[in-house]
C-alpha cells in the first residue's frame, strides 16, 4: 500500500485518471445520501466485487458511472486487481485483508471529500 500523499500526486499526472469528476447525478446523489452512507457503500462494493482472490469479471467489475463510488474508483485505480497492483502495491490472486480493505475505501473517501 502507499503513502496516499505521494499517490494521489500520480493520480494527478496520469491523463486517464484525472479526467474523472463526479456528474451532476453523482454529485446529487453525494450530497442527497450524505457522505457517511456513500462511504458505507463503498465498504460493502469492495468487500463484494475487490476483495476476493479472484474477483468475478476482474477488470470489468466496476461500472463507469451511476454511483459516486465507481467514479471515484476509477479515479483513484481501485476498480480492479490488476490496478490495485500497478497503483497501490497489493498483489493479485490473495484476498484483501480488512487492512487493505479500509485502505482501498479510505482512498475512495479521501477523492469524494475533495469532489464535495
Amino acid at each position: 500500500m502507499r503513502d496516499t500523499d505521494d499517490l494521489f500526486a500520480r493520480l494527478a499526472r496520469s491523463r486517464f485518471r484525472s479526467r474523472f469528476k463526479l456528474g451532476a447525478r453523482e454529485a446529487d446523489y453525494l450530497q442527497k445520501r450524505g457522505f457517511d452512507t456513500v462511504l458505507e457503500h463503498a465498504e460493502t462494493f469492495v468487500a463484494e466485487r475487490l476483495a476476493p482472490a479472484q474477483p468475478k469479471n476482474d477488470g470489468r467489475q466496476t461500472p463507469m458511472r451511476n454511483h459516486p463510488v465507481f467514479i471515484a474508483q476509477h479515479a483513484t485505480a481501485t476498480c480492479c486487481r490488476s490496478c490495485l497492483e500497478k497503483w497501490h502495491g497489493v498483489p493479485q490472486n490473495t484476498p484483501l485483508g480488512a487492512a487493505e480493505q479500509s485502505y482501498v475505501v479510505s482512498v475512495i473517501g479521501r477523492w469524494l471529500e475533495r469532489q464535495r
